[in-house]
């Protein structure tokens, strides 16, 4: 059959139609060489020690496993992009890490308005989306089988944090919430918490995501006297509240949710920390009581430099060492599929001292949340 003929063209026009489709269709695997992730988190500006301490506490965690030989022979590369906690840089890098390096999944995004930014993109391209550090009900309901939880809820968080305040007493209570989708899961998770017994919060003060202008916040709460006031915002909105609502003659309790940032937090109000509170969803970092802590804390040391022993770190390194554990059961030649498949299979899964619970049917890994208090030293009590 000559190239001429009719039956030779519709081959060779099949061919050339089909290899097309290979070339646009993403990687569903990386066999043989390493395992492309893909982060997306702020590494810059006024919220950059959260995506820097959970990525480093990760990297702790990669680079034991890689001096090991990796995961069934291949190392595991994880390619970290910045989006300096903005939605729409955080939805570019998304598109980048999927289209353009074909990531084999998505892990390390630290926030709530970046990960659902990127939250469409992976269900689009079935691409694993990985323990995002955030507690925000968005991403956990509707379930969607890519896409799994480590850390408990923002719901979990303010649940403990009203049951301790009304527990006391302390019924008159404020909320200091950024005015993005993170700030609202937050205020959700309170006004949640206060329905069932016939409260509200007495006020609810502003702050831009990324911004300290805290002033209009503080005339909105401080006036009204709350017996405390529940913060959901990042580190440093919450300092310069914390200091201006005391400099206004504020005298009550400040709460915070895990994301602030807890030693970020200690660290931007020095001595001014002493005896506010952050509920946690990791275990204590410098405990020696735990596993999985004192094989964190060996790391750190180890990595020397500037690795740090820290809620963000310690947070990063679970995860990691989480996902290391799907990757494994994925197999030698891992798909997304199998990854999906390997971490629905571990069940309940003990890191040591630490558990998280997958099932094909949920992928909230943990509920776990403890309460911790800040000292004027910069150390973290629980």
């Amino acid at each position: 059959m000559n190239a001429g003929h009719p039956d030779r063209r519709r081959a060779v026009s099949r061919l050339a139609l089909g290899a097309a489709a290979l070339l646009a269709r993403p990687a569903p695997a990386q066999a043989g060489s390493r395992i492309l992730l893909g982060a997306s988190c702020a590494l810059s500006g006024p919220s950059a020690q959260l995506g820097i301490q959970f990525n480093r506490g990760a990297r702790l965690y990669f680079d034991r496993v890689n001096a090991a030989g990796g995961v069934n022979g291949q190392p595991i590369e994880l390619k970290t992009l910045d989006d300096g906690y903005e939605p729409d840089r955080c939805k570019a890098n998304t598109e980048a890490l999927i289209q353009r390096d074909q990531v084999y999944a998505l892990f390390g995004y630290v926030g709530t308005p970046t990960s659902l930014a990127a939250l469409p993109l992976a269900v689009d391209a079935g691409v694993p989306f990985f323990g995002p550090c955030t507690g925000a009900e968005a991403l956990r309901d509707p379930f969607r089988r890519n896409v799994f939880h480590v850390r408990a809820s923002y719901y979990d968080e303010t649940a403990l944090i009203v049951r301790q305040l009304t527990g006391l007493g302390l019924k008159r209570i404020a909320v200091f919430r950024q005015d993005d989708s993170y700030g609202q899961a937050g205020l959700d998770g309170v006004l949640r918490a206060l329905a069932p017994l016939g409260l509200k919060p007495v006020a609810v003060g502003l702050v831009g995501r990324n911004k300290v202008d805290v002033a209009a916040a503080v005339r909105a709460i401080v006036p009204l006297r709350p017996d405390a006031v529940i913060q959901i915002s990042a580190y440093k909105s919450c300092a310069a509240f914390i200091r201006q609502a005391r400099a206004a003659g504020y005298g009550g309790t400040f709460y915070n949710v895990s994301f602030v940032g807890t030693q970020a937090l200690a660290d931007e109000l020095g001595r001014d920390a002493l005896g506010v509170v952050v509920s946690q969803v990791m275990p204590y970092p410098v405990s020696t009581t735990l596993p999985i802590t004192r094989e964190f804390l060996a790391a750190v040391q180890h990595a020397g430099g500037g690795a740090s022993a820290n809620y963000s770190s310690i947070e990063g390194y679970i995860d990691a060492k989480i996902l290391v554990e799907g990757l494994r059961r994925a197999g030698p030649r891992p798909t997304r599929e199998a990854l999906i498949a390997g971490l629905e299979g571990l069940g309940h899964h003990d890191v040591g001292g630490f558990s998280v619970d997958f099932s094909p049917r949920s992928h909230r890994g943990s509920d776990f949340v403890e309460l911790s208090m800040l000292t004027g030293d910069g150390k973290v009590r629980v």
